[in-house]
């Protein structure tokens, strides 16, 4: 009895000496990201330095380098800084696919292990991992609580931009509503800006005189529709539906705000939820190459807190 107690006290001691070992084991993490020169780019920014500040306490050897870069060009330049500086693996949220897609090759030919976030790249065999958001399915989410909420009515869109995101999101929001009594008035592009989606829904304001719904594709176009609607005193819309998750938007559905019953999460925490991944593959030795796409969830007043971040910019 005493030689199998003694055994497993050893057992016991050997596999905690083991563990200790793995948790300082040596990893450095580059995370390649955008600037904060939007609303949810300032998020993507605050969920990685969250991140990092709780992965580098859980994993005493780990080190995670997060560099910021304003646009495409600035973002290749670090990629090779970073790469000379030596890292095991890259997490970037690449500014333009096209434009970043040979120099993230660059860094995989040097063994290192690439996680990809939001943006695929032109030739997705590079990347060992994708993590992103669905964007049919954002608009889709939209696009059927409009059609169920409303049963019919007459909805204007404020698009972004002229890019795959955008069509995506486009065509899940039209398939939802295809066949239903929600007719589409009109749709224009808003560019991501609040500014821009404020002319937008001005434009709209004046062109229809009844509107029952307003659909924007990001939740930056749906403060500037908010506000031309406030301006304009049109009580006839019912509510602007967007997405991805503002913390003020999130607030508004927690307060039951009428005008913003729910959101559609297309969150920038979604970095962090990478950098969690690629850190898994050095530390707990589990297998996450492939492809993560995070649900479309449907923000409403029961669940709202879930996703309420009040100190991020975002």
């Amino acid at each position: 009895m005493k030689n199998i107690l003694l055994g497993a006290v050893c057992a016991a001691a050997l596999f905690g000496t083991a563990a200790q070992a793995q948790e300082e084991k040596k990893v450095t993490i580059a995370v390649s990201i955008p600037a904060a020169d939007h609303g949810w780019t300032g998020g993507v920014v605050y969920h990685a330095e969250r991140a990092k500040a709780v992965l580098e306490k859980s994993h005493p050897g780990l080190k995670i380098v997060i560099k910021t870069s304003p646009d495409g060009a600035s973002q290749a330049n670090a990629l090779e800084d970073l790469t000379t500086q030596g890292m095991d693996a890259l997490v970037t949220l690449p500014h333009n696919s096209d434009e970043l897609t040979d120099p993230i090759r660059q860094v995989k030919d040097k063994g290192i292990f690439v996680t990809v976030v939001d943006r695929a790249l032109s030739d997705q065999s590079i990347q060992d991992l994708y993590v992103a958001g669905n964007n049919e399915e954002l608009g889709r989410v939209a696009g059927q609580y409009l059609k169920d909420t409303l049963g019919k009515g007459d909805v204007v869109v404020i698009r972004g931009l002229p890019i795959v995101i955008d069509e995506e999101r486009q065509k899940g929001f039209d398939g939802a509503v295809a066949g239903s009594d929600i007719k589409v008035l009109d749709k224009q592009f808003g560019n991501w800006s609040r500014d821009d989606a404020f002319k937008v829904m001005q434009d709209y304001l004046v062109k229809y005189p009844k509107i029952d719904a307003v659909w924007t594709q990001d939740d930056d176009m749906s403060v500037g529709a908010l506000e031309a609607i406030q301006q304009a005193k049109r009580t006839d819309i019912k509510m602007v539906v967007g997405g991805a998750g503002m913390k003020e938007m999130i607030k508004k559905v927690a307060d039951g705000d009428a005008m913003v019953p729910v959101d559609v999460l297309y969150p920038p925490a979604m970095i962090a939820t990478a950098m969690e991944l690629t850190v898994a593959n050095f530390y707990d030795q589990v297998p996450v190459r492939g492809r993560y796409i995070l649900d479309a969830t449907l923000v409403t007043k029961d669940n709202a807190q879930e996703f309420y971040f009040p100190d991020s910019p975002y």
